[in-house]
């Protein structure tokens, strides 16, 4: 089991979780991810690592809740525990000296990038964030962008903050303003798409996080297939970032909406039977505590 020591809510339906996972937290790299089971009867999801600290030995993630699974672990409160997380898994940020380096975080995607922005702040390049959200309330993390990068840009659709518009609208004014060496784009996939067709008119090399459909992160089960430059790759293993222009996000699109249907009746079956779902996760937390005294103190359980 993995205790959760920290959860609070960043925005509506985004919530933080501060989690004990020390053998992730002492190898975990920017860019990587872990796959989390709630409970023995829980699917499989992947969660990008927003950090960690390999001194208290947890690690950090943020969670936005869309599917039953992400509703189900927002409800969870510290001192509560997670059945699984493995990882880290998928291939980490490539951090080096670049020059002027745009990171684009929109929505939840922030807390994917900012880990990589500070990595590449710390290598020396200068970095200039540019967070997206379509109203004030939905922006996160502002703060700690603004502490990880050289200058930053808020934008929002209906202009309650920062300036309104896209994030494509502030990429091509820096863009025209002086050389951009990389772009890094994380969040919604007209988003990342977006950002790509901006960059390859002006030959900037560009990398996007593809959090397609995942099941056991090792590439066995190909549910995370993703077309880059007209050959199949697993974003799991392969990935998970890219670089945009070689992806086809038309496929991207295609395959994280092949369960659509089937993730909103799982979201509505969930609000029907909340309650038991998070004695599913409690049950078995107080079962595990219960075998782990028993062990301790000697005897042997063994459970069906």
């Amino acid at each position: 089991m993995f205790r959760i020591v920290e959860a609070r809510f960043l925005g509506p339906n985004v919530k933080q979780f501060e989690i004990v996972a020390p053998r992730v937290a002492k190898s975990q790299k920017p860019g990587q991810f872990v796959i989390i089971r709630l409970h023995e009867r829980g699917e499989r999801i992947p969660l990008t690592i927003k950090g960690s600290d390999p001194v208290k030995g947890t690690i950090t993630l943020v969670v936005q809740s869309i599917g039953k699974t992400t509703m189900l672990m927002n409800e969870l409160v510290a001192g509560d525990a997670i059945l699984d997380v493995v990882g880290p898994l998928g291939k980490p940020s490539d951090i080096e000296k670049y020059g002027t380096v745009v990171v684009i975080g929109g929505g939840v995607g922030t807390a994917i990038a900012l880990p990589t922005a500070r990595a590449l702040r710390e290598a020396g390049n200068h970095t200039i964030a540019i967070l997206g959200a379509r109203t004030k309330d939905l922006l996160i993390l502002e703060d700690e962008v603004r502490a990880s990068s050289d200058e930053t840009f808020i934008m929002t659709d209906d202009g309650s903050y920062g300036d309104r518009g896209l994030v494509t609208d502030q990429l091509k004014k820096l863009i025209a303003a002086r050389p951009v060496d990389l772009v890094l784009a994380i969040g919604p996939i007209p988003m990342m798409r977006a950002v790509a067709e901006t960059t390859k008119t002006a030959a900037i090399r560009t990398i996007v996080s593809l959090n397609s459909i995942m099941v056991d992160g090792t590439g066995m089960c190909g549910g995370c297939r993703v077309v880059i430059d007209g050959k199949s790759a697993f974003a799991c293993v392969d990935g998970p970032e890219f670089d945009a222009h070689t992806v086809d996000f038309q496929v991207l699109a295609q395959r994280n909406s092949m369960y659509r249907d089937k993730e909103k009746e799982a979201a509505e079956r969930f609000q029907e039977h909340r309650e038991e779902e998070l004695e599913l996760i409690r049950g078995s937390c107080r079962l595990r505590e219960a075998e782990a005294a028993l062990a301790e103190a000697g005897d042997h359980v063994s459970y069906a």
